[in-house]
């Protein structure tokens, strides 16, 4: 039998959102209902609000999450009533050509769940990167679902789901920083910080955190920034090649998404260096490099989706880091807010000092 819950729904471009009754059918074959119990509000979402990402409107929004399963459809083997999961937006096939040549990260086939959740009219809603987590309970591939210790918080847990994750995975599994490694991340929200906070743990010697905010570079300092640049006032890449003996970084990750911010990126970086991009530019950005010098620097220009994680490997193993006192990720949390909250969290964002606003159930 169907439920109806309350969830957080996008109605049309940059319309404000609304609580609205969301009807979540039983899992059908490979699927799960999960009760949510925290949900962070993500960058995505806004952008999903404001129409950045498709037009597939009415959106349920919500996808950075955490929760207990509730119940699962015919097939499901890997998890069961009452697992705690972290959901994850991409749940590998193990049949495509990237899992079959153990590249499970790269999965060109990920799996989302067949049914979908409606409005009480009937109207079908899209939800956020598959998940549609700013709902009491909201149905997933049983495959986007990660167990992980239940001893942990979740509201610390379900930022794996998306921000955090993407920022360490995009310093550990992407950008592969080795120990005694220069770093240099250039914007410093939550992907950013995270970035910082993966850096320090694969033991980079010189993390220098870059943002135009001196607030945001306060709190990069927090997370294991070694030296910080304001950018509104300095030239980052001047900055960053005096801070590494004129060289220029190891490894520098762009966390903006901005064809300027990207070009700080490539010059910032030493010769035969990594730049990682993991900030997402919108479809009409465009940059225009000299091919000499992509050719002449040599090194490696890589894009970083989701920090390239394999969430059944690098959840669990990050939740361990945590408790064990290794990574703090309880700092991300900025705030705990209510369902209804959701708007002014879209507007808090804009204001500076959030890291991540986390809708608690």
């Amino acid at each position: 039998m169907s439920q109806q819950v309350q969830g957080v729904v996008a109605p049309g471009k940059n319309s404000p959102v609304r609580v609205e009754t969301i009807v979540v059918p039983d899992p059908g074959p490979g699927e799960a209902v999960v009760k949510i119990q925290a949900c962070g509000v993500c960058h995505t979402d806004l952008h999903y609000k404001q129409g950045g990402i498709n037009d597939d409107f009415p959106f349920l929004l919500g996808h950075e999450a955490a929760g207990i399963v509730e119940s699962t459809g015919e097939g499901v083997t890997d998890v069961a009533p009452g697992d705690f999961v972290i959901l994850n937006w991409r749940a590998v096939c193990g049949q495509c050509r990237a899992c079959l040549r153990g590249r499970p990260q790269y999965c060109f086939d990920t799996h989302n769940a067949e049914q979908k959740m409606t409005l009480l009219d009937g109207t079908e809603l899209s939800p956020a990167l598959g998940i549609g987590a700013f709902a009491e309970k909201t149905l997933v591939a049983a495959g986007q679902c990660t167990k992980v210790d239940p001893a942990v918080s979740p509201a610390v847990a379900g930022l794996l789901g998306c921000g955090v994750m993407a920022g360490i995975g995009a310093a550990i599994n992407t950008g592969q920083v080795g120990r005694g490694d220069s770093v240099a991340v250039i914007g410093c929200g939550g992907v950013g910080d995270a970035a910082i906070v993966g850096s320090r743990l694969a033991g980079a010697g010189r993390i220098i955190a870059v943002d135009i905010d001196d607030r945001k570079l306060e709190t990069a300092r927090a997370m294991g920034a070694t030296h910080t640049v304001n950018s509104r006032s300095t030239d980052p890449v001047e900055a960053i090649r005096e801070l590494t003996g004129g060289f220029g970084a190891d490894v520098v990750i762009e966390a903006v998404g901005h064809p300027e911010t990207y070009k700080q990126a490539f010059y910032a970086r030493d010769l035969a260096g990594t730049v990682v991009l993991v900030g997402v530019p919108t479809p009409d950005m465009r940059i225009d490099l000299p091919l000499i010098d992509v050719f002449g620097r040599g090194g490696s220009l890589k894009s970083s989706w989701y920090g390239d994680c394999l969430p059944s490997r690098d959840f669990p193993m990050l939740i361990d880091l945590h408790q064990q006192g290794r990574i703090d990720l309880g700092a991300f949390v900025t705030e705990t807010i209510a369902l209804g909250d959701v708007e002014k969290a879209f507007e808090r964002m804009h204001e500076g000092d959030v890291l991540r606003s986390v809708v608690v159930f």
